[in-house]
């Protein structure tokens, strides 16, 4: 595996890699992995939830009360649930967000997986993902890609594709936009 100061960095960071050594050692990586996309998930689905991660307002005892119910009704126990109160007893709760993220980092490299985010201005065949994943593989130099599809009508045609820190903005928006600038220029 890389080397995981390079993957992560900052508090979110260190957070995210000590429950990452503590999920390897109960040989959990995985779990903790779906237990913690599951609850990002929640997050990204509630403004009331965003709200009671985000707002100064609540107190540990308050936010960890809540949690408690959330977490159960979610089926989300173990090594995630016990990382997510400690985060809210610590008052870091408004980085959860940062630290799930670099947590699935830290899987990620581990399992020698890239993501890729493409953005399509309609929806793509299956032969079409599949070679975009092809594609990907061997931009990757082998690493196993996994591909999130998302689609933005606005960007009219082509694709932007973002892996890992690279982006390639291929679609005919920004070509236009680019056309356009230039023929301001000129005129």
């Amino acid at each position: 595996m890389a080397d995981e100061d390079t993957i992560v960095s900052g508090m979110s960071g260190r957070y995210a890699l000590a429950l990452f050594s503590l999920a390897q050692d109960a040989h959990a990586t995985g779990d903790v992995a779906a237990a913690l996309k599951t609850f990002d998930g929640l997050i990204a689905e509630s403004p009331d939830l965003q709200r009671l991660v985000r707002s100064p307002v609540f107190t540990a005892a308050e936010q960890i009360k809540a949690l408690d119910a959330i977490l159960a009704r979610a089926g989300i126990s173990g090594s995630a649930a016990n990382f997510i109160k400690l985060v809210a007893a610590k008052r870091r709760l408004f980085a959860i967000r940062d630290m799930i993220a670099d947590y699935l980092k830290l899987y990620d490299a581990e399992r020698g997986v890239a993501r890729a985010e493409v953005t399509v201005a309609g929806p793509l065949s299956d032969a079409h993902v599949a070679a975009l994943k092809e594609a990907l593989t061997e931009a990757t130099h082998g690493k196993d890609v996994e591909v999130a599809v998302k689609i933005d009508p606005s960007i009219i045609g082509g694709l932007i594709v973002k892996l890992g820190s690279r982006m390639v903005d291929g679609s005919l928006k920004t070509k236009l936009n680019a056309i356009r600038t230039r023929m301001k220029e000129v005129g």
